[in-house]
């Protein structure tokens, strides 16, 4: 099973709000998802942003590649230094 991390869309019509969630590949982008691990939401002039660190950094330790959105919101928030840090110290 290819499993992603990506972004799914929440709220009204023009005032979007995203989750972070974790998913099978293969479903639609607002169906069915394993795993809720933050959120974003990009209406706030400094793009707000919760993330739950330690469950994100396991899931990329077993594999799930994020999207290029979530990719960069992760790096922006330091959580891809610290997995390639994880990563690269053992």
């Amino acid at each position: 099973m290819a499993v992603k991390i990506r972004l799914t869309r929440m709220g009204s019509k023009k005032k979007p709000f995203y989750r972070i969630n974790i998913a099978d590949s293969r479903s639609p982008r607002d169906g069915r998802f394993i795993e809720t691990v933050g959120t974003y939401n990009p209406l706030i002039a400094e793009n707000q942003v919760t993330l739950k660190e330690d469950r994100i950094l396991d899931w990329l330790a077993k594999g799930a590649q994020p999207s290029d959105t979530v990719r960069n919101i992760l790096s922006k928030e330091g959580v891809m230094a610290k997995f390639h840090q994880q990563k690269f110290s053992k």
